[in-house]
């Protein structure tokens, strides 16, 4: 029929759905065994990372990568969840259909059931009647057969009158036990609705511990990414300070270096200088020298002057020869003053070029100095701040390691609380069953007490009917014996006036005699 094959499609829809369902939870746990595969590669991983820094670019890619793998399984985990939600919701609501229409089937199942006892009553009832209608005419037609069977069928009517009073009393004691067992059943699945809504009520507040379970753990796996966001950020901030410093400890090498030359060339200017100090008071030696000859040749000079003029008379030789000293002397003189001339601007150049290369040196120095002095502040500021950077990876990485064992134990949490509702749903659906075991059962209780009741219906109906049979025949048999005992005195006394009669036509006979 149509309800039957709607139940039929229903079951096969129900069975899909059980299937897909089987299916998304198989799905499910493949992907949380993945997902805790993934987890436990990660903290390898990081723990390794610990171990060797020099890798730590690399790790921090492998672990970024195994982030968005896990990101990506845990939204597909949701989306199987949601499907799985989806499919159960589905599954519930063909249950309900299904359960709603074998309610309606056997309403209807019911309804023609009453209808075919209606039926068979009614025939029964024809049948009956029928019977009554020909028992009735035979009893008009067979008047004096009746009062013979009367007896016989009194007696089978008391014996038939105590057998149904027996039946009846079974059926009422069969009645009771149904009463009792159906109270029983109807306790029992009383209790049974309160377990399965305590379960129910467990199974929500489990779901409420799963979602903030769940929630938790997403807190703290994006307290985790921000952790190593700002790990890596520090990181590079302190390969960038570290660059920083070896650059300037580089700069801080060539300044020292360039310094180290320019002492070594002042050193040499100051040996220069000596050396030029040792010529000019050479040169000064000689010039005294050559001042206390020219001293020694003028006074000779005057001396021979003195001379000439003593002389007088002096030869030309002799004037030639004073001549020629007084030229050599002059051009002594020029000599000498032009080696003091150029011996003083030789002096005079030295001195200004040495003055200005040690003034250019002394800046150097102090500018060399002060850039000294602001590098080692610098590093010293450096190294400092790079002490605080590694002291805050330090204290991320702590936090880091606390956070994921938080988040381990927040995991461990989540798949205890899904054991618990996993459970709860095993729990939920073998009530489930014996419910509906149960329910089919006080169906099937309910429809043999029915059955009884009716059966009790019918029988209290027959014994009335007997009764009253029973009472019509007793009346009857009462007015058959009246009349029977009437037509006997009646009898006898035709019987007396037949033999008064007799006696009569004998006399009469005997007297015409």
């Amino acid at each position: 029929t149509r309800i039957e094959d709607e139940i039929a499609a229903l079951q096969d829809k129900a069975a899909k759905a059980q299937e897909n369902f089987e299916k998304e939870e198989k799905l499910r746990k493949e992907l949380e065994s993945l997902n805790a595969k993934l987890t436990a590669e990660k903290n390898a991983l990081l723990k390794s990372l610990e171990g060797e820094k020099g890798s730590l670019s690399e790790y921090q890619e492998k672990a970024a990568k195994l982030q968005a793998q896990k990101t990506d399984l845990e939204s597909q985990l949701a989306d199987v969840q949601e499907r799985l939600q989806q499919e159960e919701d589905a599954r519930n609501q063909l249950f309900q259909a299904k359960k709603k229409l074998e309610q309606e089937v056997s309403g209807l199942k019911k309804d023609v059931e009453d209808l075919e006892l209606n039926l068979q009553k009614s025939e029964q009832d024809k049948a009956t009647k029928d019977h009554q209608i020909r028992n009735l005419n035979d009893e008009i037609a067979h008047q004096d057969e009746l009062i013979n069977k009367l007896n016989k069928e009194k007696k089978l009517q008391g014996e038939t009158n105590q057998k149904t009073g027996e039946e009846l009393q079974a059926a009422e004691d069969k009645v009771n036990h149904l009463n009792k067992v159906k109270v029983k059943l109807e306790q029992t699945l009383d209790e049974l609705e309160d377990s399965l809504e305590r379960e129910k009520k467990l199974r929500g507040d489990v779901e409420k511990a799963k979602r903030k379970v769940e929630g938790d753990l997403k807190l703290t796996q994006e307290a985790v990414t921000d952790l190593e966001r700002n790990k890596k950020e520090l990181e590079q901030t302190v390969q960038r300070k570290d660059k920083e410093i070896s650059s300037l400890t580089a700069k801080l090498e060539d300044e020292q270096s360039v310094v180290g030359k320019l002492q070594k060339q002042i050193k040499e200017l100051q040996s220069r200088i000596e050396e030029l100090e040792e010529e000019v008071e050479a040169e000064r030696q000689a010039r005294t020298k050559a001042e206390k000859q020219r001293a020694d040749l003028a006074r000779e000079l005057e001396e021979l002057g003195e001379r000439l003029e003593e002389a007088g008379g002096a030869t030309s030789a002799q004037i030639e020869l004073n001549k020629k000293r007084e030229a050599e002397l002059a051009k002594l003189r020029r000599d000498l003053e032009e080696a003091n001339i150029q011996h003083e601007g030789t002096l005079a150049n030295l001195r200004k070029k040495h003055n200005d290369a040690v003034a250019e040196m002394g800046e150097q120095i102090d500018q060399l100095n002060k850039l000294k002095a602001k590098v080692e502040k610098d590093k010293s500021s450096m190294i400092a701040e790079l002490n605080d950077l590694r002291a805050s990876v330090d204290h991320l990485t702590n936090e880091k390691a606390a956070t994921e064992k938080v988040a381990k134990q927040l995991q461990h949490s989540l798949n205890e609380v899904q054991g618990k509702l996993d459970e709860t749903n095993r729990t939920l659906n073998d009530f489930d069953a014996a419910k509906k075991k149960l329910s089919i059962e006080n169906s099937d209780l309910l429809r043999q007490l029915e059955e009884a009741e009716s059966q009790v219906s019918q029988l209290s109906k027959l014994k009335i009917s007997l009764t009253t049979q029973l009472e019509d025949t007793k009346r009857l048999a009462d007015e058959e014996g009246r009349e029977r005992a009437t037509l006997l005195g009646k009898f006898r006394n035709l019987e007396h006036d037949l033999d008064n009669l007799r006696e009569q036509v004998e006399e009469e006979a005997e007297g015409k005699a």
